[in-house]
């Protein structure tokens, strides 16, 4: 029981080191700067729901790209073969396919060489180096060209790519800080934009395909002419041949009209586009020439005079705002598909700071409960837990900042959460080395005993925690995912800080006091679970499974009857966020907003008489549909009371919403298998099943709870049931390694005194590690506020249920399993009894 030095200097160092990278987190920006520029100065990234942004998914309109592909491929075929003196008696498009029907089928092989040079090889998925096209000759005279499955998945992940690279040119165009923008999956890209933004306004600058063209006017009802409407409604007959592309601008700049004072938008071509557009308005003087952005016209000027010197400018009522936008999108380029807006969470700025004051002040009160209740419990070796603790903090901000990972306002969440499971590790530790000291054990043996019999316990219930937030970052997103990574980094970091380090710190202490005996008291002399405590537990087995059974009965009555607030998350829709400066007028808001032909509209005040909840059911017509809901919310908002202010926005689509569901659902049910095959495989198939049938009863009663209190059913829901999951086997475990280890110490003690002695000698660590969560989440739950109450208050419930069940449920069922195991090999063991004495009563045939 020595310390080596190398450990120790090993320790100090990474506590050292941990300091330091954590630091910058707690210094103000002035402090920083002066700091040498060899010091760490990063700092942990602060997630949009904690500094105010927007937070877009896009999805490339699979059907607008097939579109486009075959809008292309119908010019290209004809190209192809004009050019090679091949003249097709027609060329059409049917659905998907595209049909060449020949003069002359004698030239069908020629037809089909040239036209093969069209094809590209896939790049992408299973079939990558195959042919995107299939090219057919269903009659002599006839080819039919369509894309294959995987070509068309080929262009769409290129689409994606292209897509990624203009979005970052808009935006870096408007001039937002330290955007975030990345692909997510085959077909979506995510863009996350802090600060104040407008997000009509983002809609439009990333949603905007941005194809500008340049059309001559033609007479309505021609072939060739389609009608095409602006921006106030009036049509125009804008012939479908495309005279000059927008793909030849240079660029594009806002500016105001000399005469009118009016915003404009003044664009230049390139050398080629300057030529064809000085030919096009010489040949045209006098014709209306349409500018025509993502079918709509913007303006359609009549010609004057030619215009030579490669310049122009679009006039059409702009605003400034709109200008500049559409001068962005110009100067980027068109985007290769139309992108659709499927999900939508934009934070105000001042939302985010009041997240951040209510995070920190409901961390720091829950770290000031745990670290009291510490002390409380074991005076002065409860202060060598705490400074761990402190510990285990610094180095998880530091952990976070050297993964360049985003705090979330779930995420200070789960830090908090994080604080109540690593002082665990210390509970069952003292409690350990209290139970060792009491047989007379010295304070080394007492010191070593008692860390290396809680050990397995400690890894045990750390990595059924593990499971569930390796499950919850695996289906999570966004902030979600955020209190996954905080959660999962303080568990780890607990493995060093109350395990390794505390022990290296009480070998110190007894070497340097020369310790004889070690004695860890509480602070004053009252004993919250007296020494020796003797309870039948197993005498109220019935009744405890019983109003178990009854409570998840209800339960799911409830879960129907009147079933649970599902959040927009999962049904899809709309919600927002209002805040007024006076009292908001609920009916005017109720009756109004109900006028706008949305469906159900409900509105609910919270926090305070100046808050709402606006929330919208989905909306029909697709993710186009939502866009244009919230945007005729946000105008109504503020026509009912200019004063109002939308502070958070929400909006999900049918398929984000279905996606979001049918992942919440498997999370919570891998989980539960996850935590089956552990525990089967690190004690017996009773104790598995005995833990995953209390897991159920533990969570059909959490799931009952939000039904009954109406909190939001969201992605922070399945996070909590998920912790809970967690949490609920990690309490089992801390029983069940005391029973493994008096199942080998008593070995013909019946079952049921087992199970209780059992009981009785953890009893105090297994209400202790309780009180200790449920102390970390309490004041989160009182005053987080809404943004984490689905999360916090289920969970401050959920650990009262985990800890009842592991007495009064998961034991009973062990002790159920127990006896019918027993019961059944004794009759096993009756029968080959029997069956032997009738062999040795047969007569011998010798």
């Amino acid at each position: 029981m020595r310390n080596s030095p190398w450990v120790v200097a090993t320790y100090a160092f990474i506590i050292f080191i941990g300091t330091l990278i954590a630091l910058p987190n707690v210094l103000p920006q002035e402090t920083l700067d002066r700091l040498p520029s060899w010091l760490p100065h990063e700092r942990v990234s602060l997630g949009l729901d904690l500094r105010g942004g927007s937070h877009l998914v896009l999805e490339v309109d699979r059907a607008d790209l097939v579109n486009e592909r075959l809008q292309n491929l119908l010019q290209d075929s004809r190209r192809v073969l004009r050019d090679n003196g091949i003249d097709p008696a027609g060329i059409r498009r049917s659905g998907t396919t595209i049909t060449v029907t020949l003069r002359d089928p004698a030239q069908r092989g020629q037809a089909v060489t040239q036209l093969e040079t069209l094809a590209n090889p896939v790049g992408f998925g299973t079939a990558v180096g195959q042919s995107d096209l299939n090219i057919q000759t269903p009659a002599d005279n006839t080819i039919t060209l369509a894309y294959t499955e995987a070509g068309i998945t080929s262009h769409g992940s290129a689409a994606v790519e292209q897509s990624l690279e203009i979005i970052r040119q808009r935006v870096d165009q408007v001039g937002v800080a330290e955007p975030t923008i990345q692909r997510v999956g085959d077909d979506r890209v995510l863009v996350q934009l802090p600060g104040e933004q407008d997000p009509s306004r983002l809609r439009q600058l990333l949603g905007s395909t941005a194809k500008m063209s340049f059309h001559l006017l033609g007479n309505q009802g021609e072939p060739g002419v389609t009608m095409l409407s602006d921006e106030q409604g009036q049509q125009f007959p804008v012939m479908d041949r495309v005279e000059l592309s927008g793909d030849r601008l240079t660029d594009a700049r806002a500016a105001f009209d000399p005469q009118t004072n009016e915003p404009v938008v003044n664009f230049r071509f390139d050398t080629a586009g300057a030529s064809r557009f000085a030919q096009i308005t010489q040949a045209n003087v006098g014709r209306p020439f349409a500018i025509v952005l993502d079918d709509k016209v913007l303006s359609a000027p009549v010609i004057r005079q030619p215009i030579t010197g490669g310049s122009g400018q679009i006039s059409g009522g702009f605003t400034v705002e709109e200008a500049n936008t559409l001068a962005a999108l110009l100067r980027a380029g068109a985007l290769p598909a139309k992108l659709t807006v499927i999900e939508e969470r934009t934070v105000g700025a001042d939302l985010g700071s009041d997240a951040i004051e209510m995070g920190v002040f409901t961390g720091v009160i829950g770290f000031v409960l745990v670290v009291a209740f510490m002390f409380f419990l074991y005076g002065a070796w409860g202060i060598l837990a705490n400074i761990a603790l402190t510990l285990n903090v610094i180095l998880t901000f530091a952990g976070l900042t050297m993964l360049g990972a985003t705090l979330t306002l779930p995420g200070i969440a789960g830090i908090v959460l994080g604080i109540g499971l690593a002082v665990d590790a210390n509970v069952l530790i003292n409690e350990r080395i209290k139970e060792e000291a009491r047989k007379g054990k010295s304070a080394f043996a007492a010191i070593d005993a008692g860390f290396s019999r809680a050990y397995s316990t400690i890894v045990d219930s750390n990595v059924t925690a593990l499971i569930a937030t390796v499950l919850l970052f695996w289906f999570g997103s966004g902030p979600v995912r955020g209190f996954a990574v905080t959660m999962g980094i303080g568990i780890a970091i607990s493995m060093f800080t109350a395990v390794s380090v505390v022990r290296v710190a009480m070998v110190f202490i007894a070497n340097r006091y020369k310790l004889k005996k070690i004695n860890i008291k509480p602070l004053l002399p009252i004993n919250l679970i007296p020494d020796g405590t003797s309870i039948n537990f197993m005498k109220a087995r019935f009744f405890g499974i019983g109003v178990s059974l009854v409570l998840s009965a209800a339960s799911i009555v409830l879960f129907f009857t009147p079933g649970l607030n599902y959040g927009v998350d999962f049904r899809g829709g709309i919600q927002m966020e209002v805040v007024t400066e006076g009292e908001a007028d609920l009916a005017a808001f109720r009756s109004q907003l109900g006028e706008l032909g949305l469906g159900e509209v409900a509105l609910q005040e919270f926090g305070s008489a100046n808050h709402l909840l606006v929330r919208v059911e989905r909306q029909p017509g697709g993710e186009e549909a939502q866009t244009e809901a919230v945007e005729r919310l946000r105008s109504e908002v503020v026509k009912i009371d200019p004063t109002s202010k939308v502070e958070r926005t929400e909006v999900v689509g049918p398929k984000v919403s279905d996606e979001l569901a049918t992942a919440g659902i498997l999370s919570v049910v891998l989980a539960s298998l996850a935590m089956l095959v552990y525990i089967w495989v690190r004690f017996e198939w009773p104790f598995a099943v005995g833990a995953i049938a209390t897991l159920v009863l533990d969570v059909t009663k959490t799931v009952g709870f939000f039904a009954i209190t109406g909190l939001d059913f969201n992605l922070t829901a399945i996070a909590a049931l998920l912790t809970l999951v967690g949490y609920s086997v990690n309490d089992k475990v801390v029983v069940y390694d005391r029973m493994r280890e008096n199942m080998r110490l008593y070995k013909k003690m019946p079952l049921r005194e087992l199970i209780d002695r059992s009981i009785n000698e953890t009893l105090a660590r297994s209400l202790y590690t309780s009180v200790t969560a449920f102390l970390a989440m309490l004041p989160m739950a009182i005053w987080g506020g809404s943004a984490v109450e689905s999360f916090a208050i289920p969970m401050v419930f959920g650990i009262v249920i985990a800890a009842s069940s592991s007495v009064f449920i998961a034991a009973p069922i062990l002790l159920f399993l127990g006896d019918w195991r027993t019961r059944r090999a004794k009759a096993a063991a009756d029968a080959a009894g029997e069956s032997l004495a009738e062999e040795g009563e047969r007569p011998s045939k010798a």
